[in-house]
């Protein structure tokens, strides 16, 4: 477990990043630092592997001040995965991927062994590994940059804003294989962005911060979209904080009508080709056959958000139901999008927060620590 007792971070100008935090990053959980520009998001993260020391206070690692450890030792010790990817121009993929073994001391085969081990792991052809940085993509930058900071097999990892530099799409993949490999590995991550859509969508706790590093509300995602602590952190949350609710529900309480059922919705009528795949929607009572798009969701891996999208897209007002082969396996009408809404229990909520030496942070039954708690927050 990370802990951040009373840490905090003043300038020689004089200029407080950080007033004093006291904060619990959980064992094998995904924690999330939220908050705008210069509210110490950054300069909190970096105090883990002592690129900046705090002025004041103590960063505990399982117990230990790392004041007391070796900056090297300790950073070798922690994945670090930062905006930009930060590659080695003039290495292999493979051998970016092995930097930390080589300066471990692995041997060169043991390393590369490994360093291919994480390219499948990460989504990378094994092919990838004899390229170099500049003949990769963005994504898949940042897919070897992930690769790295897990080469040693770390049991923390730090993630500075590592997606926000990529486009919308790649940035979505990127979430999905980090949520994947946190289910495999069980790391203790502390993720730091300035979306609050992305913390929302990772983090097992999101902390909103506000300046020098105060603590504005610490929540599981679906309390704090539900219960802002105040009109602040509602305002920071957006307008649209129910919709992001809805991602965090899963669309397999929607009822769906089976295909066989039949294909005809009112004027519409689902066009599959002959292996069940939608072609589109052809309104019947047109002159003319015109086919439109089909907005589709899979229930087993997509959420409520995603199945409503799909009916307010679809000309016909409901969403087909796919398998993972893209295969049509039924539809869903709004209303029975909206009838899921109505009856799904709220997603599960992280542990409650134990005593002093335990290892989250999150408080019982859903309610939220605040700065006025004096738990959690800045002092």
């Amino acid at each position: 477990m990370i802990r951040f007792d009373g840490a905090g971070k003043r300038h020689p100008d004089g200029t407080i990043a950080v007033g004093s935090l006291d904060l619990d990053v959980p064992t094998g959980r995904i924690t999330v630092l939220v908050g705008p520009s210069g509210c110490g998001k950054t300069t909190l993260l970096r105090m883990v592997n002592r690129m900046v020391e705090p002025t004041s206070g103590r960063v505990l690692l399982d117990g230990t001040d790392v004041a007391q450890l070796e900056p090297a030792k300790l950073r070798r010790g922690i994945g670090y995965v930062i905006q930009q990817a930060g590659l080695f121009p003039h290495r292999r993929v493979i051998d970016n991927i092995a930097t930390v073994p080589y300066l471990l001391g692995w041997d060169r085969k043991k390393a590369r062994a490994r360093a291919a081990e994480l390219l499948e792991l990460v989504g990378l052809a094994p092919e990838t590994g004899k390229r170099y940085p500049f003949q990769l993509s963005g994504g898949q930058q940042q897919r070897v940059g992930v690769a790295r900071a897990l080469a040693a097999d770390p049991p923390v990892l730090l993630m500075d804003e590592p997606f926000s530099a990529v486009d919308p799409v790649v940035r979505a993949g990127l979430q999905d294989e980090l949520l994947r490999l946190q289910s495999e590995l069980h790391k203790t991550v502390l993720f730091v962005t300035h979306d609050i859509e992305e913390a929302v969508r990772l983090g097992d706790q999101v902390v909103v911060l506000r300046e020098q590093g105060r603590i504005a509300q610490l929540a599981d995602p679906h309390t704090l979209l539900t219960a802002p602590a105040d009109d602040g952190v509602a305002a920071f949350l957006g307008r649209d904080r129910g919709l992001r609710g809805l991602g965090l529900r899963p669309a397999t309480a929607v009822t769906v009508r089976p295909v066989s059922d039949g294909l005809r919705y009112g004027g519409w009528e689902l066009a599959l080709d002959d292996e069940r795949r939608p072609i589109g929607w052809i309104d019947r009572d047109a002159a003319t056959a015109t086919l439109h798009p089909v907005a589709g969701y899979r229930p087993e891996t997509d959420t409520l958000r995603s199945a409503l999208d799909a009916t307010v897209l679809s000309p016909a007002g409901v969403a087909v139901a796919l398998d993972t082969d893209g295969r049509a396996t039924g539809t869903a009408s709004r209303e029975a999008v909206l009838t899921a809404l109505a009856a799904a229990p709220a997603p599960a909520k992280a542990a409650p927060r134990p005593p002093a030496d335990g290892t989250t942070s999150i408080p019982p039954d859903g309610a939220t620590w605040t700065a006025t708690d004096g738990v959690g927050g800045g002092r």
